[in-house]
């Protein structure tokens, strides 16, 4: 995908049982974040792992 921000983010979707895994990987750093959370909540999952994304890319920058 394609984000405004970061540019391309892989984002990768992973289910166990109940639980969904989201994990976001930045294409030009390989930066990797992810979210766990109910399975019913993709969309959500994937909000919450760009937004951990950018904060780690934050604190890269800073660092």
């Amino acid at each position: 995908m394609h984000d405004p921000e970061l540019g391309d983010v892989i984002v990768e979707f992973v289910r166990n049982g109940a639980f969904l895994k989201c994990s976001a990987v930045h294409v030009v750093s390989g930066i990797e974040v992810s979210a766990v959370g109910p399975a019913h909540e993709p969309r959500g999952l994937e909000r919450i792992a760009l937004a951990k994304l950018k904060r780690a890319l934050a604190a890269r920058a800073v660092g």
